[in-house]
Formats: structure tokens, C-alpha cells, sequence
């Protein structure tokens, strides 16, 4: 069956290309497996939330008839302007328009949030520029630029909301643009095109825009929502998509909400975040993390921008997927929202997760591959400036930048043929790791650092889960022991200046390219001398083997104007 929509029809249809529907959510509400629905050109000013899903072999499948001219939005034009002081104008929203969730009552915050708890989901447009919230109305009044956003004349456009007698006052500083003249939006709602319910699986979605929402932040061990995303389900396609201007996160590959679990380190206190994140993927099992049910999705040909946390997230509903020919850019550039979960794309548990060919600039991180990076491979991807600009001071709360970070996974990772243009290529406080067949113009960092914390005076290890090859199966936790990588075949090139000599490679702003930072650990045959294997094992002496570093090989390399051979 076909569904048709066409928000230009003259009145409300029954779905077919003579009288289609008016909202794509009517074709939402009945499309079962091997249904198309064609969307014609224009604003689609709703929420989309799929009722069904498809099959392997019969996918429901959403379709702009003209590849991004069919918009789909949650955000409102706000008219009703009136001058307040200056180039501040103020305006009013009944608080019944927002039904049960106000956008400018809730806050930005949670698990592995770091900035100060005082932005709002919800968000000011202005001919599409996201506007930058401030804490007081003097903030907005004066329109200063913020030290910390990488524009800085962007970011002298500014927007404050407080409360009032049931309604949300907002006030804007245009800088001299009038309101009533020019494009106006607030977002109004939470998620484009997201079903409500996990389990929704096989949808494509094909060729929209999609934009403008007041999404949460979402950590790793909470719900994760997006402008877009399969909730907790298997096998969607995203393609040729246009997807920006996010409160928080692009496209969403992540995780179920959990209510025992969700947001626990904020909303209890009582446990580590790190314990946390461990009890998530143990709980996952219980709640059907397996390979035949969630994950395997396909994102390819979209363009992901302007979103404040990340373009792409995702904890474990993102496992064996594939992102490619991805344009992603401008992420978490304003720098408003800080905490351990920015950047271009942002991964928990990536197993089997191929990224390929994909071009990704102008983010506070390119990737970020979060724990149990295990059989994923980032390969035949372009990345630069991926770092602040000259003179930016990091925002409270701001993670530092790369072109790739693997954090606290046992392996193996696959980094190949990639071109790494920014300052640092690739952070890895991790083991298993293959760098092949790269272009580096920056360096590596945190090396031998980066996992462990010293908490009451004592070492506390940052302990990790390790899978059932090619399963979501936990067969084991481990601490980090650092090593058993491979560095073969790179080009390094010491492209950026050293301004700083003090700075080792246990520092995430670490300046020196090239492979000397591998120097500390072991060659195979060095470490493989320890276990004694002619004679009977002795646990206690083998202990120190046990926990000490494992061997890094280093081959094959070229080095260019200075970069450090190892």
C-alpha cells in the first residue's frame, strides 16, 4: 500500500495520491509492513511517531517525494513580538500549548553533565540560527559575545524565558533585526520522528529534513532520544537526510529507558556513574540486548549539523550498524552545554559499528567510540578541525577536542586509512587498538592515563565488560592494562607547533606526533618472557605480568617535519 501526504492539500484526506493526508503521522498511525508513505514537498509541523514496524523482508518505508523538501519540525514560529528595551523584544507563550512537556520549564541535565544546570531544552530560532541562552535578562540585554562559542558574533544573539501566571515569557536580543519581519521559531516539542515504544523496527526513512528540537541530554545509562531514532528497535535505514539544530542530540541510535536505572548517579547519589554504566549493559541482557533484536541500522548520505551534545548518539541500540558518507559538522560549537557525551558522533558499546567514509569537521570531537569499541572500525573517514578556535577558552564543563577518541575498551578497534588533519588524531586510554594505513597530522594522547582514578587516597581501577565475539553477550569485565596495539603503516606528520614541552602523552592536549609515546610499553617478546612457560605458573610472581602493560608493535611508519619516531 501507498500513503500519500501532502501538507498543501486543501483539507484533510484519506491517504491516497488523489486526497492524501495533511500530516505525516496519519500515514504513521496505520502503515504496516511493506507500506510506502511519499511525502510531498513542505513544513510538516509535527511530531511523527510510528505505530508499527516492518519486517526484513517488508520495511516501512517514509519517503520525501523531493529529496529534502519535505521538512519535518516540531518547532513553532513564535509571533506576537513586542519591543522591550533596546534590541530585546519579548513575547508570550500560553503554557497549555505545550501540553505536558515545556521545553522552557525543564533543564538540560543528568548523569555526565558538567556545565552549570541553568539551560532549558527548548530553544530560540532566528531565520534558523539557534540562539544563545543566557542565566539573567541583563545577559540578554547586553548581547555580548561568549569567549567560549567558536562564533563569536553568533553568539551575541541571545535569549532568556522565565514564568509568569501560567504562561513563558520569552525574551530575544535580534540585534537589530526586527522580529515581526523576519523568521521567528521556538521549539516546542521533543522529537521529530521517534516512536514512542522500542521495538518499532525495519523503517526506512528517506530523503527529509529534519530539525529543530527540544531534546534532553542523554547520557549512557538514561533514555536516549534524538530529532530522530529507532527507540530500541532493529534494522532502520536513515538516508539522505538533513538532520541539525538539536538541543542536544542529532540522530539517536541509543538506549531504552531503564526506570530503575535511568539517570541513577543524578537522580540517587548512592552509586558510582561508573557502576552505573556497568549495571546498564548487565540490565541490557534482561531487557533484550541481543544481536537479533536491537541494532543493525544503516545511516548513510546525511548531513548532521548544528546540534548542541552530538550529531549522532547511542548506547548499545547502535551495535553492528553501519554510518557512512555522512557530512558532519558544527557540533557542540556554542559551547552552552558541556559534559562527557559531545561530540560529532558519540558511541557507547559500538560493537561490530563500521564508520566509513564520512566527513567530519568543526566539532568539539570527530568520534568518540565510549567503552566496548569492540570489533568497531573507523576507516576512509576525513576529519579536521576538530579542535577550538585560536583564543577559545574551554566552557565549564567542556570535554577536551580530537579527531578520534576509543576510551576504556579491551578491543579490537580498527583505525584505518583515515585522514586525521586536527591537533590530536587519536586519544586512547584503551588497548586493542590497530592504527593502519592513517594520515596523522596531530598526535596521539593519553597514553598509559586516562582510565584509573585515585579516590580516598587510593587507586580505584576503571573496570570494563569485554563481549562474546561478534554478540552483545558480556563474557567478562576487565581493568584497562593499556597496550596490545598496533601503530603499522601511518604517515605522521608534526604539522601543529609544540608550545608547550612540559605536556607528555598522558595529556589529552598532548603536541608531538609521531609513535615515541609507544616507547614505554613492551615488545611481544619482552612481555611473553614473563609467564615462565616452561615451568609450573606461580601466581604470585606471574602477578606483576599480569597487571603490568602489554606489548605495543610499531612498524612500517613514515615521519615528516619532526614528528617522533619511537
Amino acid at each position: 500500500m501507498i500513503y500519500y501526504v501532502n501538507v498543501n492539500a486543501s483539507k484533510d484526506g484519506n491517504g491516497s495520491k488523489d486526497m492524501p493526508f495533511r500530516h505525516i503521522n496519519d500515514a504513521a498511525k496505520i502503515a504496516r509492513p511493506g507500506d510506502e508513505v511519499i511525502v510531498a514537498p513542505g513544513i510538516y509541523r509535527e511530531y511523527v511517531n510510528p505505530v508499527n514496524g516492518g519486517t526484513p523482508d517488508k520495511r516501512i518505508v517514509y519517503r520525501s517525494e523531493k529529496i529534502k523538501g519535505a521538512v519535518i519540525t516540531v518547532a513553532e514560529v513564535l509571533t506576537g513580538w513586542k519591543k522591550y528595551k533596546g534590541d530585546t523584544w519579548v513575547a508570550e507563550v500560553d503554557n497549555g500549548v505545550f501540553g505536558a512537556y515545556n521545553p522552557y520549564t525543564t533543564f538540560v541535565c543528568g548523569d555526565w553533565y558538567f556545565a552549570p544546570t541553568i539551560r532549558h531544552t527548548g530553544a530560540v530560532f532566528i531565520n534558523d540560527l539557534m540562539m544563545y541562552e543566557t542565566a539573567t535578562l541583563k545577559e540578554c540585554l547586553d548581547g555580548k559575545s561568549d569567549p567560549c562559542a567558536y562564533n563569536l558574533e553568533e553568539s551575541k544573539y541571545k535569549w532568556f524565558t522565565e514564568q509568569k501566571d501560567g504562561k513563558t515569557i520569552l525574551y530575544a536580543n535580534f540585534k537589530g533585526m526586527d522580529p515581526t519581519k523576519e523568521k521567528v521559531e521556538i521549539s516546542a516539542r521533543r522529537n521529530c520522528f521517534m516512536p514512542d515504544k522500542p521495538g518499532r523496527g525495519y523503517i526506512t526513512v528517506s530523503g527529509f529534513v529534519i530539525t529543530k528540537g527540544a531534546t534532553t541530554w542523554a547520557p549512557p545509562a538514561a533514555y536516549q532520544d534524538g530529532l530522530i531514532g529507532p527507540h530500541w528497535s532493529k534494522g532502520w535505514i536513515i538516508e539522505d537526510c538533513e538532520v541539525s539544530n538539536s538541543r542536544c542530540c542529532g540522530i539517536s541510535l541509543g538506549k531504552y529507558r531503564d526506570p530503575e536505572n535511568d539517570m541513577y548517579f543524578y537522580t540517587k547519589h548512592v552509586k558510582s556513574p561508573t557502576q552505573m554504566e556497568r549495571d546498564a549493559v548487565c540490565r541490557g541482557q534482561f531487557h533484550g540486548w541481543l544481536k537479533e533484536r536491537v541494532g543493525s541500522h544503516i545511516i548513510r548520505r546525511c548531513e548532521v549539523h548544528h546540534c548542541e551534545q552530538t550529531g549522532i548518539v547511542g548506547r548499545m541500540g547502535g551495535v553492528f550498524s553501519t554510518i557512512e558518507d555522512c557530512h558532519i559538522h558544527h557540533v557542540c560549537n556554542s559551547q552552552q552545554l558541556g559534559g562527557a557525551e559531545t561530540a560529532g558522533i558519540k558511541l557507547h558499546a559500538a560493537i561490530d559499528v563500521t564508520i566509513r567514509r564520512n566527513h567530519i569537521h568543526n566539532c568539539i570531537m570527530g568520534v568518540w567510540l565510549d567503552w566496548e569499541a569492540q570489533g568497531a572500525r573507523i576507516t576512509q573517514n576525513l576529519m579536521h578541525d576538530n579542535f577550538r578556535p585560536e583564543g577559545r577558552k574551554p566552557a565549564q564543563g567542556a570535554m577536551f577536542s580530537n579527531d578520534i577518541f576509543i576510551e576504556v575498551g579491551h578491543g579490537p578497534t580498527l583505525i584505518d586509512n583515515n585522514i586525521l588533519l586536527s591537533k590530536v588524531s587519536v586519544v586512547m586510554p584503551s588497548e586493542g587498538i590497530a592504527c593502519v594505513h592513517n594520515l596523522m597530522l596531530g598526535s596521539f594522547s593519553l597514553i598509559n592515563s586516562g582510565v584509573d582514578s585515585i579516590v580516598n587516597g587510593q587507586r580505584e581501577p576503571r573496570f570494563t565488560p569485554y563481549h562474546i565475539r561478534h554478540r552483545t553477550e558480556v563474557a567478562g569485565f576487565m581493568t584497562i592494562l593499556h597496550g596490545d596495539d598496533r601503530i603499522y603503516n601511518n604517515i605522521f606528520v608534526q604539522n601543529y607547533p609544540v608550545t608547550d614541552k612540559k605536556k607528555t602523552a598522558k595529556d589529552c592536549d598532548y603536541e608531538v606526533s609521531g609513535t615515541s609515546c609507544f616507547d614505554i610499553f613492551p615488545s611481544y617478546e619482552e612481555w611473553i618472557a614473563q609467564f615462565d612457560m616452561d615451568k609450573e605458573p606461580d601466581m604470585g610472581k606471574l602477578a606483576t605480568a599480569h597487571f603490568g602493560h602489554l606489548p605495543v608493535w610499531v612498524k612500517g611508519n613514515a615521519y615528516f617535519n619532526g614528528a617522533a619516531v619511537g
